[in-house]
């Protein structure tokens, strides 16, 4: 069920019985020469709609702009700094509180606004407002990621190429996939971004030199449908997990006891 098709007394039937929200959430940034910027957020976006037209819940517009200045050295790269993407997420999602909403998934697919969204999410859940839990689609099916991919590649490899081929595949250039590959750091290692112990690269072009990890080449239509419906369920079995419990169990526990007692003026 998509917000911006249904009309208001749809949504008001909508909160009569149902109170969880899906707001997918991406990026606007480079992706090697071979993918388009808009990857995360259409990656984000078709996962949500598929989830939510098969669980009837209610999905918002994407939000394709994130924490990206890591990306910032590539032509096109989109981003906002982290507090005001913290900001307009928690507004965003009080808003939906203010219409009756009181769960709500942040379908996410860009690894610069996990840390974000989980504070986003704790600011809601500690003062009662609503219990907002951040989902990526490839932690949700990581075997089978390994199992298709010798070299899956953290960003803009083979697992990101194989969705955009299923989702939009006329966006992909296909005779750039080699370039995308030789180009790139085919075998992520992290230990190329530390030294002693300390993590000392900022930017992703500090380490690869045309902004992607894995080889592409790998990548098919064939295994993003895959990808794209294995992910899709384990997206549905969350949002009908999430459903069904008491708004109440969701929220911080009390305390240990005994608790000291405040004094003085």
């Amino acid at each position: 069920m998509y917000l911006p098709n249904l009309t208001w007394p749809d949504l008001r039937e909508y909160v009569e019985n149902g109170s969880l929200a899906v707001v997918p959430l991406g990026s606007t940034e480079q992706h090697g020469p071979h993918l388009p910027e808009g990857t995360d957020h259409l990656i984000a976006d078709a996962l949500a709609r598929a989830a939510t037209d098969r669980t009837d819940h209610i999905c918002t517009p994407v939000i394709p702009i994130g924490v990206s200045p890591h990306h910032r050295q590539f032509h096109g790269t989109m981003w906002v700094d982290a507090p005001v993407f913290r900001d307009y997420v928690e507004s965003l999602s009080r808003n939906l509180t203010y219409h009756g909403i009181d769960r709500i998934v942040f379908v996410n697919a860009h690894g610069g606004n996990v840390a974000h969204l989980r504070e986003v999410g704790r600011r809601l859940r500690d003062d009662g407002t609503a219990y907002a839990v951040e989902w990526m689609w490839d932690e949700s099916i990581p075997d089978l990621i390994e199992e298709a991919f010798e070299t899956p590649g953290p960003h803009g490899g083979p697992k990101e190429t194989a969705m955009i081929m299923h989702i939009a595949e006329e966006l992909v250039r296909d005779d750039r996939l080699e370039d995308a590959r030789d180009g790139g750091m085919t075998a992520f290692d992290p230990a190329t971004m530390a030294v002693n112990g300390a993590r000392v690269t900022y930017d992703s072009k500090e380490i690869t030199e045309n902004g992607v990890f894995g080889d592409q080449t790998d990548a098919t239509p064939a295994v993003g449908a895959e990808l794209f419906e294995a992910a899709t369920d384990q997206l549905c079995a969350l949002l009908e997990w999430l459903d069904d419990q008491p708004f109440a169990d969701l929220l911080p526990q009390e305390h240990v006891a005994p608790r000291p007692a405040r004094t003085g003026n």
